[in-house]
């Protein structure tokens, strides 16, 4: 509770005490008392600390806060705090869509500039969803998604600035519901209603349009339209499910590639897709000591190394993660330098050869100046162990580059974390509830939802009993409250507790076991194989695709 108590202080100081709401507003908690009544613990909620998070944005005059629910109390960050010299009294939810060109970069460029003027700030997205058009159906798919933001501005303002975005980014209105780089729609705006000419809230469509619905119910599943609303009352999600089927399931998209990639032709990932392909991530260490083929790209000559990467690609890798720190229990800790100075010529190799071109590259790495480095070097993808624990900057780090990020289930530290394997109401469970408050970390960073994948952390704070609980019942997790429509890394390759079952020792020789192991995750919802074994593992997943994937 050390750290708790000492972080209050921060948080008074970003309290201003002048609304004396708070006191009925957050939950009272065991420890760490502040003004007004507000107290907090390590054993606050995560329901709790989004009130309190939500509480504490909306009524701070001239500071906001963001405050965080940590898993492991003594790496956490428990408050971000940051000046805002505009006061954001209101709430409001805005839709998002695109059809022509690159439509998440349309998206994603929409809402910095959304942000650009300081009156308007994001604080979730939903998921991505690819739609097929409504009304004039002679057109590309949509990519529609909802965000809420906290705001300053009027209704008819808030309209004004939209417009004024949708103008800027050169959106022309050629035909009533036509194609259209972007268009940004007020759905919700507080609890009010507004009837204009010019402008309608609640929007007189929403509840017809599932590309709307569904992205929406992530964000307020249980919300109703205000009580003088002209549209039908009822929570958002009886409206979802009272919608006629119109063919193919929608399915959440993650991009893999950065949106300022050269190529765009990598498929994202489609998590509600039933014969979606798994995607093959091949592993490039290029360390000296990690577990199980350190030293093999360690100083080679670029040559060979680009001959390992251009064989991954030709088994089928789509996405390569390279390694310049090993993470394996009783690894040295090597500088930032160091890592920079192994990972930044694997990263420029893989650029240079023509049939990477539609290949992601990720970076395996806990440090955000490691990643930063990596991601302006030509890198897509942050893949972090620790879900941004072990370095604070992390994820706000990410948050700035608008790339993907992988956060994975881990506690403490690779040194530490076999003694914090301890899951006494139930591993998935808690592996889901843990997640969950890193996902909710990463969007008040200002990650968007479309741009996380999540990783169980096989072998990671896990003995055999809980790898393997974890693969069988990888769908539950896939369902967690909260967690639904986030795609799935799992990394099984060559780890102690297949070796342990197969009793085979050196670790390069598991390949069998890890083949089960893949074709068990695929089986459970997998989206992402991790793997050392590119050729062999491929082929399982082909077969498990075959099997499953129909």
């Amino acid at each position: 509770m050390h750290r708790c108590r000492r972080l209050v202080p921060c948080i008074e100081q970003c309290i201003l005490g002048r609304n004396q709401n708070l006191h009925s507003t957050i939950p009272v908690c065991a420890r760490g008392r502040l003004h007004h009544g507000i107290t907090l613990s390590a054993r606050t909620g995560t329901s709790q600390w989004a009130n309190i998070r939500q509480t504490v944005a909306s009524t701070a005059s001239t500071i906001q806060a963001i405050v965080e629910r940590p898993v492991n109390p003594i790496q956490a960050q428990w408050i971000r705090p940051f000046h805002n010299p505009i006061k954001m009294e209101h709430h409001a939810f805005i839709a998002l869509g695109s059809n022509l060109g690159d439509r998440v970069a349309m998206i994603e460029q929409a809402l910095k500039l959304v942000e650009r003027d300081g009156d308007i700030r994001v604080l979730r997205t939903s998921s991505l969803w690819e739609t097929k058009a409504m009304y004039v159906l002679d057109q590309d798919k949509f990519v529609n998604g909802v965000c809420e933001v906290q705001t300053s501005l009027s209704p008819i303002q808030l309209l004004d600035k939209l417009q004024s975005v949708e103008n800027d980014m050169g959106r022309v209105k050629v035909v009533d519901k036509g194609p259209r780089n972007i268009d940004l729609d007020i759905l919700l705006y507080d609890n009010e209603t507004v009837f204009t000419e010019r402008l309608q809230i609640p929007h007189k469509l929403m509840l017809e349009r599932e590309f709307v619905l569904r992205p929406l119910c992530e964000l307020v599943s249980e919300r109703t339209l205000p009580h003088q609303a002209s549209l039908p009352a009822g929570a958002f999600q009886n409206h979802l499910s009272e919608l006629a089927p119109t063919g193919d399931p929608l399915s959440p998209l993650t991009p893999l590639m950065r949106s300022a990639s050269s190529s765009t032709s990598l498929p994202p990932i489609t998590t509600n897709y039933s014969s979606r392909e798994t995607r093959i991530m091949s592993i490039l260490n290029v360390t000296p000591d990690s577990f199980s083929d350190g030293g093999t790209n360690f100083n080679i000559d670029e040559a060979s190394l680009a001959d390992t990467i251009q064989s991954h690609i030709a088994a089928g890798a789509s996405i390569i993660d390279i390694g310049g720190q090993s993470t394996r229990p009783g690894a040295v800790e090597v500088s930032e330098a160091e890592e920079l100075a192994r990972v930044l010529p694997a990263v420029a190799i893989i650029r240079s050869i023509p049939e990477a071109r539609d290949v992601a590259i990720s970076v395996d790495t806990f440090r955000a100046g490691v990643a930063r480095e990596a991601i302006k070097a030509g890198a897509d993808i942050v893949n972090d162990v620790s879900a941004g624990l072990m370095d604070q900057a992390m994820l706000e780090t990410v948050a700035d580059l608008g790339c993907t990020v992988c956060l994975m289930h881990m506690r403490g530290t690779p040194s530490t974390m076999n003694q914090l394997a301890h899951y006494p109401d139930d591993v998935i469970k808690t592996i889901g509830e843990e997640l969950l408050d890193r996902v909710h970390a990463a969007e008040a960073a200002g990650i968007r939802r479309w741009r996380i994948i999540l990783d169980p952390g096989i072998g990671f704070a896990k003995n055999q009993h809980h790898n393997l609980e974890t693969l069988r019942r990888l769908e539950e997790l896939r369902r967690h409250p909260g967690l639904e429509g986030i795609p799935w890394l799992v990394g099984t390759s060559r780890k102690a507790f297949v070796g342990k079952i197969t009793g085979v020792e050196e670790a390069r020789d598991r390949t069998w076991g890890t083949a089960a192991a893949v074709a068990a995750a695929i089986q459970g919802g997998a989206d992402i194989v991790r793997v050392h074994d590119v050729v062999e593992m491929g082929q399982v997943a082909k077969m498990a695709d075959a099997v499953w994937r129909v």
